[in-house]
Order: structure tokens, then C-alpha cells, then sequence
């Protein structure tokens, strides 16, 4: 039954401000004006350079390095503007690698992360990789080529904080254990490689800062056992996006502050004098608000009180995400009327292929573009092509919209 309130009933609140709404729509427009069709993605570095303003700001007690986290938003325009700002990149696969050399990065730019690099690191080795080990076997494996081209070395530790999601009594496949890690220590030591780097790998939508302590505390003890003096503290976890929502509703950033965070690393720091800077590679909390995904209504039902808008794009083709969060959805076009309960679906022949149920304006109809919000992390990795074709992908960078991909 449709509601008569112009306003939602309680949540979703997702705190987007109205000029984010406007800066979003004036793009889709003018990408609409210069060809775009529907389903298509675009994506602007304006929302990465604001968060990074907020992230140099805060006081790590040591310089901080962001790398970009490549698997999060593999788009080589948003690459190339990240490297023309001097920062590095950070890579888990042979794709990505080949990704970032394509955009210009220069090797000392580069940071070798991930499991099973073994597979793959031999066939693109030289001279001066940073490469962070991530087990025993990884290590055995590469350390003559390590030793050949003296690459600059790193130790996943797998820290008593990092546990599954889904299991949260079961730890994480990465990084080494204290005993992994204090072999890895020796074995590169015999060889004449020394470790610069300490890394660990929370998991994503970290809770909050507290997190962090609680590893850096495993990590500091593991230097102390090892005899390590480590150049690089390398922080992995990604922070909560902004403007998300659990499925339940609840903000995902809720209790993460990023002050709070910069006071834990802060007040650990004493236990690692000899770090010089420490790294970050948040990939959903800078991308994520980059990018949008624009969708059409082609068709509309009505059936046991929902409202039901079939889309030419979705959650199966799209938007994975949407299967655990929540994002905004904007109307490209402002449609009145009562709000009711209301189900968006791309066009697959799945009833997973859900993108949203929440009350909207009954004004919505066929030939509608809706724009799908916070689609810059994880949305272009997790594409399928389930019976249709890839969507469209286009790039705005002050204010100059350009095609970066056709519409399949």
C-alpha cells in the first residue's frame, strides 16, 4: 500500500549532502549529453582528492604513504591521475601489475602484496621490487630471484586480530605466524636480505581503531622476538566507506574515526622507533564515492504491494556490493507522488538480481535513469556478463567527460 509521507519512514538515512546530489546529477547529465547510454559507470577523481585532503591531514607521528589499492578500482584513468599526484601503487596480481606499468608507475612505486605470488612473480622479475611475503612456501619459492634482483622485502603477519567475517572463530588465509614469520626472518637473513617492511592485513570495514591497536601490538612483539627494525609500517585493513549502510541500515562507518585511528598509531609508534613512515592502502574509503552506476527503467509491476522497476543494469551484472550493502539511489530526474514500497532489479533472469527494495516516489517510471551512488570500489572487479554484455565506463576530470570503455 503506497504511504502518504513525502518523506522516508526512518532509515535508510544515508547523509549524502545536496550538493553531492547536484554534482552527481549535472554529470550524468552532461555524460548522457556526450553519448553515454545506459547501463554505464562514471567515475571522477574530485571525492578521492577531497578524502585524501581529510586523510594528510591527520597527525600519524611519522609521514604516512597511501598506495592505491589497485584491485579495489582497476581504472587506469584513476590511476595515471593518482600517479600525476606522486603517490604509489599497490598490486595482489599479475593483471594489476601490468596495469600500473601501463599507467606510468615506476617500479619503486609498486608494492607486491597478496597470497600465492609465486604463480606469477617470476615471469615479470628485475631488479628492485618491493615485495611484501605472505608464507613460507611464497618465500622458498622466490628468494633466489629475491636474492638475484635484491628486492626490497616485507612479512605479512597474520596478527591475532585478523578472523573471517563469516567465521569470526577462524583466522584469515593471510600473512605468516609469529614462528612463519621468524623463520622467513632468518632464512632472508642467510641469504643477505634484510626485512623493511612489517605488514598485516585486517580484513575490510574495519569496526574501528581499536583494531588496529590490538595488532600493532602483536606486531610490535613479533619485532621485539625477531630483532627487527623495520623502515615501513605497513597498516592493511580498509577503513568503512562513507554514505553505506549495512543491509540492516546501520552506517558502516558508525564507530570508525579516523582521529581516533591516528592516536592508536601515534601512541604505538614507541614500540617501532626506528619506522620512518607509515603505509596505508585504503581502497574502498578513498574510491568508493568516485564512481556512480546510471541504470533505466524499461519496465514496471505492481504485485502483492511492491512496486517492482525492472532496470537495464542490477545487482548480478553491476552491483555485487548490494548483496551486503546499502547505497543510495538518486533519480537522475525528481519524481513526486506517495512513497512506496519498491524493488529495483537489473535485467537478468535471477531473483537475486535485486539492486534496492525501499520506498521511492511513486513517480518513477519507464524511460527513468536512476544513478546508483558510492559505486568507485569493487563495482568494475566484480562485472559479470550473465547473459548481457559489460556496461559502459566513462571518465570526468574537470568537468571534461571521455569515453573510457563502449557500452557491450
Amino acid at each position: 500500500m503506497a504511504r502518504t509521507s513525502n518523506r522516508p519512514a526512518g532509515p535508510p538515512v544515508f547523509g549524502h549532502s545536496d550538493a553531492t546530489h547536484a554534482f552527481w546529477r549535472r554529470a550524468i547529465r552532461e555524460a548522457r549529453s556526450a553519448g553515454a547510454v545506459t547501463p554505464f559507470y562514471l567515475f571522477d577523481p574530485e571525492p578521492v582528492a577531497a578524502t585524501l585532503g581529510r586523510l594528510d591531514a591527520l597527525d600519524l607521528g611519522r609521514p604516512a604513504l597511501h598506495w592505491f589499492s589497485t584491485k579495489t578500482q582497476p581504472l587506469r584513468p584513476l590511476l595515471e591521475w593518482w600517479r600525476r599526484q606522486n603517490r604509489p601503487a599497490e598490486v595482489v596480481s599479475e593483471a594489476e601489475f601490468h596495469l600500473v606499468l601501463a599507467a606510468g608507475f615506476g617500479i619503486d612505486a609498486v608494492l607486491i602484496n597478496g597470497p600465492a605470488k609465486h604463480r606469477w612473480l617470476p615471469a615479470v622479475s628485475q631488479p628492485g621490487l618491493r615485495v611484501n611475503f605472505d608464507s613460507l612456501g611464497e618465500l622458498n619459492a622466490l628468494l633466489p630471484l629475491a636474492q638475484r634482483h635484491r628486492w626490497r622485502i616485507g612479512l605479512r603477519l597474520c596478527t591475532g586480530e585478523e578472523f573471517d567475517t563469516e567465521f569470526p572463530e577462524s583466522p584469515t588465509q593471510f600473512g605468516m605466524t609469529p614462528d612463519e614469520a621468524a623463520i622467513a626472518v632468518r632464512r632472508l637473513r642467510r641469504a643477505g636480505l634484510e626485512v623493511e617492511t612489517l605488514h598485516f592485513h585486517l580484513r575490510t570495514q574495519v569496526a574501528d581503531a581499536e583494531c588496529y591497536r590490538r595488532a600493532l601490538t602483536d606486531v610490535a612483539a613479533f619485532a621485539a622476538m625477531a630483532r627487527l627494525q623495520p623502515l615501513f609500517l605497513d597498516l592493511g585493513g580498509g577503513w568503512p566507506a562513507r554514505h553505506t549502510l549495512s543491509r540492516g541500515g546501520k552506517r558502516l562507518d558508525a564507530g570508525f574515526s579516523a582521529e581516533s585511528f591516528a592516536l592508536v598509531v601515534r601512541q604505538s609508534l614507541k614500540w617501532f622507533p626506528s619506522v620512518r613512515e607509515v603505509w596505508l592502502e585504503n581502497g574502498r574509503h578513498l574510491t568508493a564515492g568516485s564512481g556512480v552506476l546510471a541504470v533505466s527503467v524499461l519496465d514496471v509491476k505492481e504485485r502483492r504491494g511492491l512496486r517492482q522497476l525492472i532496470c537495464d543494469g542490477g545487482r548480478t551484472l553491476h552491483a555485487l556490493v548490494s548483496l551486503w550493502e546499502q547505497h543510495e539511489l538518486l533519480p537522475l530526474v525528481r519524481r513526486s507522488g506517495p512513497l512506496t514500497r519498491t524493488a529495483c532489479y537489473g535485467p537478468t533472469c535471477m531473483a537475486f538480481d535485486q539492486l534496492v527494495r525501499r520506498d521511492l516516489p511513486r513517480g518513477l517510471r519507464v524511460g527513468d535513469t536512476l544513478i546508483w551512488l558510492e559505486a568507485g570500489a569493487y563495482h568494475l572487479p566484480w562485472e559479470t556478463r550473465f547473459s548481457h554484455g559489460n556496461a559502459g565506463i566513462w571518465w570526468r576530470e574537470g568537468g571534461r567527460i571521455t569515453p573510457v570503455r563502449p557500452r557491450e
